[in-house]
């Protein structure tokens, strides 16, 4: 089978998080979530059918926390609160690990491998290597700063795995 591994582009990604959320969502591009941001990083982890990792997705605290909000229909204060404590609450959590499964469909592409998301990794939680490889490797990315209307911003990096 050939590869057709594609990064999804910037309008899924926006109108994938707006359908979700309910609300607004601006994307621009954006830098790559950097090693220092890593610990205090959302990491989810997407493998094919033979569990071999596929794409690695990380989301700055930041993001985490307003994402996992807004789809919570909790206030922004909550949001805040998390990005204070620098950790994601459970509550936001739990909204952050249904917004890494939608994200899936992004990933699933008629001709290639079927993929699922096998493991998120909050903050504070130690990431597997290979992930972390992944997700700081240059080539296929896409870098993103996603801004959750009423609630706030963060990076959210994209990596297919080489």
């Amino acid at each position: 089978m050939s590869d057709v591994s594609v990064l999804p582009g910037s309008p899924a990604v926006k109108s994938l998080f707006e359908d979700l959320l309910g609300r607004e969502v601006t994307i621009s591009p954006g830098d790559p979530i950097g090693a220092p941001a890593v610990p205090t990083s959302t990491v989810a982890i997407f493998v094919d059918s033979s569990q071999k990792i596929y794409a690695v997705m990380g989301m700055e605290l930041s993001l985490a926390a307003n994402a996992g909000a807004a789809l919570g229909l909790l206030p922004a204060g909550a949001a805040e609160d998390s990005i204070d404590e620098k950790q994601l609450f459970p509550n936001l959590a739990e909204n952050v690990f249904e917004l890494c499964n939608v994200f899936t469909s992004l990933l699933n592409r008629e001709g290639s491998p079927h993929l699922k998301l096998h493991q998120v990794i909050y903050p504070g939680d130690e990431l597997p290597a290979d992930a972390r490889a992944v997700l700081l490797a240059l080539g296929r990315r896409l870098d993103l700063m996603v801004e959750v209307n009423r609630y706030g911003k963060g990076k959210l990096s994209l990596s297919l795995a080489p």
